[in-house]
């Protein structure tokens, strides 16, 4: 702070040092913009962070991104070329009432191999020219037609002889079908159908009642970070289309890694932590310790409460609450780098889903150890965590098959704020323009992902250079075209 001087003259003032103001303020300085950045915290990231803790990399929220769907927006900024993400196993490991079931991906389609140095673009499920292909899609749903062929396809899936299997088989493979045509149905088509909360939504869609309340509801509530599924049914829709057709991956090296690049590539002085914003207006920014900073325009890029503290006015959302707990172990549990959901009955435990985190990402615990994460959702979340520890354990020991009991607690990470919640009727285009001179983004603005963030910081940009006179980033595009 002693080398920056507040009276500096800037044209934006970004408040907020997350995902999407560290990314709008990259587009911004790339429009010509001159850019401060204001950071409260004394580390960038807002609810991305990691924690170092006895060598391992601890994410304090979930920390997931869906392959193309969260991760497209990276390769529109450079300053991320060097991000690694390492993907999950393809589809998901269901346990239930004892038992492991594999939902394997849903057509013939194969997981992005790690990538160093650059987010795949290449995303699962996309040939060459980016188009998805489909003929897998297409022979499964023709074979699953029908009772008869959801049969025969649970027998070659299985090989299920007991009705018991047989029953359990047929729920998969009602399960891989419908995730085969969310994964074909274009985006448009989804986003109109009626909107409904979720969990109403999932008894319209033609799956049986067992398999909606055994399979597809579990895991979409590990998805949406909401067990009571109160989602917007195209949010829930969206949301199975890309774990469809991407699957889900984590950066290496712990969610830090994202906002951590972004930030280093600002240049000197653009990006100061540490400075707490009590005011905004169209023409100044004033800080608790630090002055008032002059510039031309104001954005507000924070979490949504703190948003609505600067900008009175602005609508609060409802939140869904999480707990991530990290546990060690010299033991490798089994599934490796699969991501683990727990459908068990109500009462079996408090731990949604979990995931062998240093089977996926290595990097994130020291050499010959493991590292196990796990999410707690709801009203649960907000316990002890001595309690939910405890809990945990004695859920984990079978979703694992390996004695929890002796396992390290490094950390239990409570969040009331963790999702902004997204209730039917949801607007992800939630506006980005107060007035001329003072905007605001965020996840809170679109949907609860860092898709969400990068796109509100985008529609913000957008915006912000329209009323400064600035080409956008598209209409500057097609001047180049035409000429």
């Amino acid at each position: 702070m002693e080398a920056v001087d507040p009276d500096d003259a800037v044209d934006i003032v970004i408040v907020g040092a997350g995902l999407a103001g560290l990314a709008a303020a990259h587009q911004l300085k790339g429009a010509g913009l001159r850019v401060r950045v204001l950071e409260a915290a004394p580390q960038v990231g807002g609810r991305m962070r990691t924690e170092r803790v006895d060598g391992y990399r601890l994410d304090r929220g979930p920390g997931l991104f869906s392959m193309g769907e969260d991760t497209e927006g990276f390769e529109r900024l450079p300053a991320l070329d060097p991000l690694a993400l390492r993907p999950f196993a393809p589809g998901a490991v269901l346990h239930a009432d004892g038992r492991t079931h594999k939902l394997t991906s849903p057509a013939n389609r194969r997981q992005p191999e790690p990538r160093e140095g650059r987010p795949g673009r290449e995303s699962a499920g996309r040939s060459r020219t980016g188009r998805a292909t489909r003929t897998g899609i297409a022979r499964f749903d023709r074979h699953t037609r029908g009772t008869r062929g959801a049969l025969t396809a649970a027998r070659a899936l299985t090989g299920a002889r007991s009705r018991a299997d047989m029953s359990e088989a047929l729920d998969l493979a009602r399960l891989r079908a419908a995730l085969a045509r969310f994964a074909a149905q274009p985006a448009e088509g989804l986003l109109a159908r009626p909107e409904l909360p979720a969990a109403q939504a999932l008894s319209a869609r033609g799956l049986p009642s067992r398999t909606v309340d055994t399979l597809v509801q579990p895991l979409l509530t590990a998805l949406l970070s909401d067990p009571g599924l109160t989602t917007s049914s195209r949010v829930a829709d969206l949301t199975l289309r890309g774990f469809a057709r991407g699957g889900l991956c984590v950066p290496a090296g712990g969610q830090a890694a994202v906002p951590e690049l972004l930030a280093a590539a600002l240049p000197p002085g653009t990006l100061l932590t540490g400075v707490r914003v009590t005011s905004v207006s169209t023409h100044a920014v004033t800080t608790e310790r630090h002055g008032t900073f002059g510039c031309e325009a104001v954005l507000v890029a924070t979490g949504a409460r703190s948003a609505a503290g600067l900008l009175p006015g602005l609508r609060v959302p409802g939140f869904h609450p999480v707990t991530v707990l990290h546990h060690a172990t010299d033991e490798s549990p089994p599934h490796g780098p699969s991501f683990v959901v727990s459908a068990e009955a109500e009462g079996a435990g408090p731990v949604s889903h979990t995931w062998v985190t240093s089977a996926v990402d290595p990097s994130r615990a020291e050499p010959g150890r493991t590292l196990v994460t796990s999410v707690v959702l709801g009203e649960q979340a907000a316990e002890p965590p001595a309690l939910l520890d405890k809990a945990a354990r004695q859920q984990l020991t079978g979703v694992y098959g390996a004695c929890a009991d002796r396992w390290e607690l490094l950390a239990a990470y409570h969040d009331p704020d963790a999702v902004p919640a997204m209730p039917a009727p949801h607007d992800p285009r939630r506006p980005v323009r107060v007035l001329s001179g003072l905007y605001v983004c965020g996840d809170h603005r679109d949907t609860s992902s860092p898709r969400g963030a990068l796109s509100s910081a985008e529609r913000a940009t957008r915006e912000i250079l329209r009323d400064f006179g600035r080409p956008t980033v598209r209409e500057d595009t097609r001047a180049t075209a035409a000429a």
